[in-house]
């Protein structure tokens, strides 16, 4: 694990909240100049702290209106499914996320579509072609309550005696 210093935490903090902030902007907010600011990001990134910078699209004006969660059962929970599943996931573009699940199923997908329609589509075409699963469970999303990218960094400053 990377030790950051209070500066470092403020600089992450603020590229979370906008990633394209200007490197003078981005060392006024932290009170650097721009050099040793550039420096800290720069350091940041080979580190792997910061893996990158994306823009944040509207899925509602995109189309992609339904948010649907899947839980996945595997026929097998052997090495070789679990890494036939993975790679099949890896090249399906309507799931966003995927997880490997402790618990009562092996695996939880997030899932964007159009609508019902087109997720009925999905389940019957794309899903049910992935090698290795013997049932899913699906959760359509009501209301978006909370969605958010960023990560709270408050544990950091305690953990690094700030």
């Amino acid at each position: 694990m990377a030790k950051l210093d209070q500066i470092d935490l403020e600089i992450l903090e603020n590229l979370q909240r906008e990633g394209r902030m200007t490197n003078v902007a981005l060392a006024r907010q932290v009170g650097l100049s721009t050099t040793p600011c550039l420096e800290r990001v720069r350091s940041l990134e080979e580190s792997g702290v910061i893996k990158g910078y994306a823009a944040q699209l509207s899925t509602e004006k995109l189309g992609l209106g339904l948010m649907v969660f899947v839980e996945v059962s595997m026929e097998k929970t052997s090495e070789a499914a679990f890494d036939e599943f993975r790679k099949a996931v890896l090249d399906i573009p309507e799931i966003l996320e995927c997880f490997m699940i402790a618990g009562g199923f092996d695996y939880l997908l997030k899932i964007r579509v159009p609508d019902m329609g087109s997720y009925r589509s999905f389940l019957g075409k794309v899903l049910s072609s992935v090698p290795g699963i013997r049932v899913t469970h699906s959760y359509t999303v009501m209301e978006e309550v909370k969605e958010t990218t960023s990560v709270s960094l408050g544990h950091l400053a305690h953990r690094n005696g700030d």
